[in-house]
């Protein structure tokens, strides 16, 4: 069973995402920001991560251009899930080593569909 780190600092959002990934035959762990999401990424080796932008304490671009720095978790795909949808924000998220971008609110078969083709790589 392939392993999700869902990194959201809405519960709603969270609790959203988490099932329905679980829902789809994940196995999901939760981190609440960016700072909690660079301490699990370490204990829990990850298949993949869904990380939210707009975080407290450390944003998703800037987590997501830690684990593609680090050579123990680059090669671990990023989907950035975010409210900020501009094609700008898409660019950047792209741009700090995100694989795919997902803008809220999305379809529950986006997010599964992106997130288990990613898994397929």
């Amino acid at each position: 069973m392939s392993k999700v780190l869902v990194v959201e600092d809405s519960v709603t959002q969270r609790e959203m995402i988490s099932q329905l990934l679980k829902n789809s035959g994940l196995a999901v762990t939760v981190a609440n920001d960016g700072v909690e999401a660079l301490g699990r990424l370490k204990n829990t080796k990850p298949d993949i991560v869904v990380l939210d932008i707009v975080m407290p304490r450390m944003n998703g671009y800037e987590v997501c251009r830690r684990i593609k720095s680090d050579p123990q978790t680059k090669d671990i795909p990023v989907v950035m899930c975010s409210s900020k949808g501009e094609e700008f924000d898409r660019y950047w998220g792209l741009k700090q080593g995100a694989d795919a971008y997902i803008a809220k609110p999305f379809q529950p078969t986006e997010l599964v569909g992106t997130v288990k083709q990613l898994l397929r790589r």
